[in-house]
């Protein structure tokens, strides 16, 4: 990476600050139900869709007048490239565009010899040139990969969703082990299975999670949440993030320093919590939405714990709050503690129950 581009990125970090405390009730909005206030932001819902709740979290736009181009998009029109190394955790990326482009943790990286999921969150400058791209393998399957390297396998085509679970995301994100992913990929199909009512394992490659989330079954009753929950962002230019509950219990949140980004993520982001929401659905079983209390206490759990700081990719550190069952994770340029209040410089927040 060059200089420039370099500083281009810790640019872009220093600018997606945002001020981040305990939350705190507020007095009732114009619709008579309470609020959540997390430091500038608020949160408005509950919304729920059979065992799914979601609250959707406003707050400022910390990056006017910036453009980005998702993981996804950049693929699809051929503005980014992911290169096949025949190495299982190591790829090599290149930004063939204009436009910094957003990988987040556990995008599914669809191709190559063996299907991959990025493990950190990151921005890509653009014109990068090759950089390295740390990911986990998420097919098991040697097939493809003990084949000759064909034309077709030396790049990455698609970026179809997001991994679908926590303890897929804690396994990339937090153990970095991937006998771990290749287990919770088979945690995850089985549940889906159990769920759908069929064997959601692809007979082209019986270990490939994003062949799984496309079995018909699966998408059908993904769609049911999704098509409750997925204009709720609809019109509201002040959304960065949400907190997502299953079966009454807070299983995590993700808040960005940018609404733009949140608008770009939020179907993958919704598609990944319903499709975890339907594998763990108790049928014939009733829940009480998770409440505000509930919230309250997760994001409170989730500020406390050991602090752990690590170079995610170059130019970005990550982050890690470790509390009793709940981790959080915080993507961004900056490398101190913060001081007198001020937060991390930080381009993503989430967390996650365990």
């Amino acid at each position: 990476m060059s200089h420039r581009s370099r500083l281009s990125l810790l640019a872009v970090l220093a600018l997606a600050g945002v001020a981040w405390s305990l939350p705190s009730l507020q007095a009732p909005d114009a619709a008579g139900g309470k609020r959540l206030k997390v430091g500038k932001l608020d949160l408005s819902g509950p919304h729920t869709h059979d065992n799914l709740t979601v609250y959707l979290v406003h707050g400022e736009d910390q990056l006017k007048g910036r453009k980005y181009l998702m993981l996804a998009d950049a693929l699809a029109q051929k503005k980014f490239v992911i290169h096949e190394t025949q190495k299982v955790n190591d790829l090599a990326m290149e930004n063939l565009s204009d436009t910094d482009v957003v990988i987040l943790a556990g995008d599914i990286l669809k191709g190559g010899q063996q299907d991959r999921i990025a493990q950190f969150d990151q921005i890509v400058p653009p014109k990068s040139g090759k950089v390295p791209l740390r990911v986990f393998c998420v097919e098991r399957t040697a097939s493809r990969w003990m084949k000759p390297l064909t034309d077709k396998d030396k790049t990455f085509h698609a970026s179809p969703g997001q991994i679908c679970t926590n303890d897929l995301r804690l396994a990339c994100r937090k153990d970095g082990r991937q006998d771990l992913v290749w287990k919770d990929v088979g945690k995850a199909q089985e549940m889906l299975s159990a769920n759908a009512n069929v064997d959601v394992r692809d007979k082209k490659s019986d270990s490939s999670l994003a062949l799984s989330l496309q079995v018909k079954e699966v998408q059908e009753n993904i769609d049911r949440y999704v098509g409750r929950l997925g204009k709720l962002v609809d019109g509201k230019s002040d959304v960065v993030g949400f907190v997502f509950a299953i079966n009454g219990k807070v299983y995590g949140y993700d808040v960005y320093g940018s609404p733009t980004i949140f608008q770009k993520v939020w179907p993958r982001l919704l598609r990944a919590s319903a499709t975890e929401a339907f594998a763990e659905l108790k049928k014939g079983k009733a829940f009480k939405a998770a409440g505000p209390d509930a919230v309250r206490a997760f994001l409170e759990a989730a500020d406390k714990g050991k602090v752990t700081r690590e170079d995610a990719a170059r130019g970005m550190r990550q982050v890690t709050n470790e509390a009793a069952r709940v981790l959080r994770f915080d993507t961004g340029a900056g490398t101190a503690p913060a001081v007198a209040g001020k937060a991390e410089k930080s381009l993503r927040r989430s967390a996650y129950s365990y």
